[in-house]
């Protein structure tokens, strides 16, 4: 049984292909390009783009049709940009994709490798223990007390136990037990590819934020709508029908109501997940990232996330050291040649060999007859050789089986809970003829360390300055997470273990900061105490029966290197490197990326609502005081295709820029109610002040230039300034109480907009119905438009300081 070698493995890879299904090709380009124009809106300027066409044509077609031409660049280009956002997001998502990709142990050249899935073959072997995902359909070569759920399958929920020679499928869960299986089939022929077709149909759910961001845009639609019917109304009163009036509605209506919002939205969210990916948190659904800012509780396992995972034998104790050794090398079954398994299991044959034994030898002199592998239920493993049964466990599963007095028994429980006290983790080993696991003959104890993560201390005291409070859920002796409790930073002033669950009620069970001896099965009852007491709740696991509470969790989180396939799945949040500071780093994202998404709310809805006002009051100016034209239409403030560039140009790049910044300080504020609105109340305090600014100054130059450089011109500067203007606010939109990092993106994306616009009105005279401009004129406007964002950082302060008050 020497599995495959890695060339012929790659033989039969191009023969059969990968071990997954297929995938649906992603949309072309173009077709994502035309997506971009599916909105009712963009429906809606198309067609005022074809009624201002056939009105060109029923003229005559003299000249140049520029204005229907212009809409139609800008739309195209802006679902040119949308498709690219797109195209990105997708990327993106597609990287953290192969991150999150399921393994397995494989034996190729002699040798378990942890191996992608997709890379197995026909033929090769497969180590298959509790918590896997049976990777492809083979058949058993060895197999120990191994139990599969096939619901996925067959529908039936109950467990099917296997045997040697029997046949296990792709998809299934092993439950319980380990065994060695051949692969036989797989991809799409395999038992999964049957049902590929309904994976394949399956779509991909929006996350909550989309939805609320989606329900607060039709709320704003109404409004817009009503508000281009009022103008429309208003335009066709003094002049009559117009296409002129009606485009210029219409586009208002569009402009009013950021469309690339979504797309803008979507690329934010796969760039800060790329960006935890980075910082080794996998985001397996984007809802994560919208619950990672409200977390208000982590309850967080002990062994790996908070310790090293590294568990070291610093000594043994007990009657019988010469057995002791023994039970630890045959009552074992991780794999010292390829570092395959417990991580407990591997530190015990570390210190088997440092104390010379050859554990191969010894193995092959005494294989195994039969054995009851480790569970939860009842805490222990017995493996019978020859020689008889080696059990080893938690001391207060094996002592009580000892053929002792109770009096000696309590004395070494006593003597248990002593080392434990003193922060190790005791292992308690015993003999026992035949396959007894009664009335054994006491080996010793094993007394293992497995050092605090040197990061860990800093990063729980982070998170509790964050207001988020951690609590410890761990399998362990209570005096031991005690120690490891109080080494990392956590405060232990209640500590409970699984049995005292039983008789808490939920508002005692609340004030627990510590629980020891948890089985896997009574976290679901701890998640869902913290979530009844209104608590956002963060919670780790690796096991099968972790599955329930990562699932119930408002965030899940998985450890990536030691858990099983099956928590991965279920789980919002896999750490790659099993890490409780990643879970801090994670939160810090989740709640960067949050406050980024509000800065370009903030900006998109402030600069729109300026151009609301500038467009509405100008044109009932215009109409109250008879101003037209120089083709005697009445004189509106901006045109149809001036407010489509200004949306063009502001409401892209710096907007997608926004959501690159860097918020330091993001951890020192208490977390975010879950069910706070997308603006809250001092950033809609914000959109109306620092709007209505900007729309004053903008009616401010539409008052005072007519008289001196006339209509058009005043038409025109007043264009320039709200482009401009409105490419500052951007930064007044970034501060709240924090103050982010410099943005060269930032930087970068405005700088590139005011030199268009000034090429726009310099270079390209008539472009945009905008006309020459003289050079005081242009020094107007450019101090209007610092002026408006100087004010408008001002006001932007007065905010922030009276939330902060």
């Amino acid at each position: 049984m020497l599995g495959l070698t890695s060339e012929e493995a790659e033989k039969r890879l191009k023969v059969h292909g990968p071990n997954a299904l297929p995938e649906r090709p992603p949309p072309p380009f173009w077709r994502k390009a035309l997506r971009q124009l599916q909105n009712p809106l963009v429906y809606l300027l198309l067609f005022a783009f074809a009624l201002e066409f056939s009105l060109w044509l029923y003229e005559g077609g003299r000249g140049a049709p520029l204005e229907a031409v212009a809409i139609l660049a800008i739309l195209l280009l802006n679902a040119l940009l949308g498709a690219f956002q797109e195209k990105r997001s997708e990327e993106a998502l597609k990287r953290l994709k192969a991150l999150a990709e399921p393994s397995a142990w494989v034996l190729r050249d002699g040798r378990f490798q942890r191996l992608a899935a997709r890379g197995l073959v026909p033929g090769d072997v497969v180590r298959l223990e509790a918590g896997d995902r049976v990777p492809a359909d083979g058949v058993l070569l060895e197999g120990s007390g191994l139990l599969v759920d096939e619901s996925v399958l067959t529908g039936e929920s109950v467990p099917v136990e296997k045997g040697v020679g029997e046949e296990v499928f792709a998809g299934t869960l092993v439950v319980r037990g380990r065994a060695l299986m051949e692969v036989r089939r797989t991809g799409l022929r395999s038992a999964m590819g049957r049902i590929a077709h309904l994976l394949a149909g399956m779509e991909e759910e929006r996350t909550p934020l989309e939805k609320r961001l989606e329900a607060f845009g039709r709320r704003v639609a109404r409004w817009v709508f009503l508000l281009a019917f009022l103008l429309a109304f208003l335009g066709f009163l003094v002049e009559g029908f117009s296409a002129k009036v009606l485009l210029f509605a219409v586009a208002l209506a569009v402009a009013a109501v950021p469309e690339g919002l979504p797309a803008i939205l979507t690329l934010a969210l796969a760039l800060g997940v790329e960006r935890m990916a980075r910082r080794k948190a996998v985001v397996r659904r984007l809802s994560a990232v919208e619950a990672l800012g409200s977390v208000t509780v982590i309850a967080t396992d002990k062994t790996g996330t908070l310790t090293e995972n590294r568990m070291e034998v610093e000594r043994v104790v007990g009657p019988d050291l010469e057995g002791a050794l023994l039970a630890m090398v045959l009552c074992n079954d991780a794999d010292p040649a390829t570092g395959a398994g417990d991580p407990l299991e591997l530190g015990l044959l570390r210190h088997a060999r440092a104390r010379g034994l050859d554990v191969e030898a010894l193995r092959k002199a005494y294989p195994r007859l039969s054995e009851r592998p480790f569970d939860s239920a009842w805490k222990f493993m017995r493996v019978t050789t020859p020689l008889g049964s080696f059990l080893k466990g938690a001391p207060e599963a094996l002592v009580p089986r000892l053929d002792l007095s109770e009096e000696e028994k309590r004395r070494l429980l006593g003597e248990a809970e002593a080392y434990a006290r003193e922060g190790y983790r005791v292992l308690a080993l015993a003999f026992g003829e035949g396959q007894r696991e009664e009335g054994l003959r006491f080996l010793g104890f094993v007394l293992l360390l497995d050092p605090p993560r040197p990061e860990v201390p800093e990063a729980v005291r982070r998170v509790r300055r964050a207001g988020v409070r951690v609590v410890m859920v761990t399998g362990d002796h209570p005096a031991t997470a005690r120690a490891v409790a109080q080494r990392v930073g956590i405060p232990v002033n209640v500590l409970a273990t699984g049995e005292d669950l039983e008789t808490l009620s939920d508002e005692e069970l609340l004030k627990v900061d510590v629980f020891a001896r948890v089985r896997p099965e009574q976290k679901l009852r701890i998640v869902e105490a913290l979530q009844k007491a209104g608590e956002v709740v963060a919670m780790t696991g690796d096991g099968v029966n972790d599955a329930p509470a990562l699932k119930r969790a408002d965030v899940g989180v998985a450890m990536g290197q030691r858990g099983s396939d099956v928590a991965r799945e279920v789980a919002d949040l896999v750490l790659l490197d099993d890490n409780f500071a990643t879970i801090v780093a994670a939160m810090e994202e989740g709640r960067s990326i949050y406050e980024n998404i509000q800065k370009f709310l903030r900006f998109l809805f402030s600069t729109n609502l300026s151009e609301v006002l500038v467009v509405a009051l100008g044109m009932v100016f215009a109409a109250l005081l008879g101003l037209r034209d120089a083709a005697g239409h009445l004189l509106l403030p901006l045109t149809a295709v001036q407010i489509l560039w200004i949306n063009l140009i502001t409401d892209g790049l710096p907007a997608l820029a926004l959501a690159l910044d860097r918020n330091p300080g993001v951890l020192d504020r208490p977390p975010r109610p879950k069910e706070s609105p997308l603006l809250d109340g001092p950033s809609l305090r914000f959109v109306f002040l620092t709007g209505t600014l900007k729309a004053g100054f903008a009616l401010g130059l539409l008052g005072f230039l007519p008289g001196v450089v006339g209509l058009e011109a005043a038409r025109s500067a007043t264009f320039h300034f709200m482009a401009i203007g409105q490419l500052f606010f951007a930064y007044a939109a970034r501060h709240t109480d924090l103050r982010p990092l410099p943005n060269p993106y930032l930087h970068g994306a405005v700088a590139l907009g005011i030199l268009v616009q000034l090429a726009l009105g310099t270079l390209g005279p008539g472009l945009l119905e905008a006309v020459p401009l003289p050079p005081w004129a242009w020094g107007l406007v450019l101090f209007s438009a610092l002026s408006a964002w100087g004010l408008a950082e001002a006001v932007d302060r007065v905010v922030w300081r009276r939330e902060a008050k």
